[in-house]
């Protein structure tokens, strides 16, 4: 990564432990992290900056995983960036759902820290 800036990686959860925890396992691999609690803190911050790769949990209250990722899809300036779900939710039907919204991986909770930096990598092709 010499030369350039790390990836940005924005997350998105309700739950601050995982937050917290997604945060330090992605800036001990050197990404630059940005976090929201909700949809709409996920958006003022794609205002600003757009990521690299959008880290979903699906279940968050008001605007749930689902309906932002279709927000992001259906974006012009959003729509290539990369998702990945990382949610409790693991019925094949919701995450064929993810897939068929847009979703290029996803990773079931309790994370695996070896598979969620190995997809993180992947997608970002580092």
């Amino acid at each position: 990564m010499e030369g350039k800036t790390s990836p940005l990686v924005l997350v998105v959860d309700d739950s601050n432990t995982n937050v917290v925890l997604l945060e330090a396992i992605l800036n001990d691999k050197g990404y630059e992290i940005e976090t929201a609690l909700n949809a709409k803190e996920a958006f003022a911050i794609m205002e600003v900056k757009v990521p690299d790769l959008i880290l979903l949990d699906l279940l968050m209250p008001k605007i749930n995983g689902y309906d932002f990722l279709q927000q992001v899809k259906e974006n012009e300036k959003t729509r290539d960036i990369p998702v990945i779900i990382v949610s409790a939710v693991t019925e094949a039907e919701n995450i064929r759902k993810t897939f068929d919204m847009g979703a290029v991986d996803f990773i079931k909770k309790p994370i695996d820290i070896q598979d969620l930096i190995e997809k993180v990598s992947k997608t970002l092709n580092i």
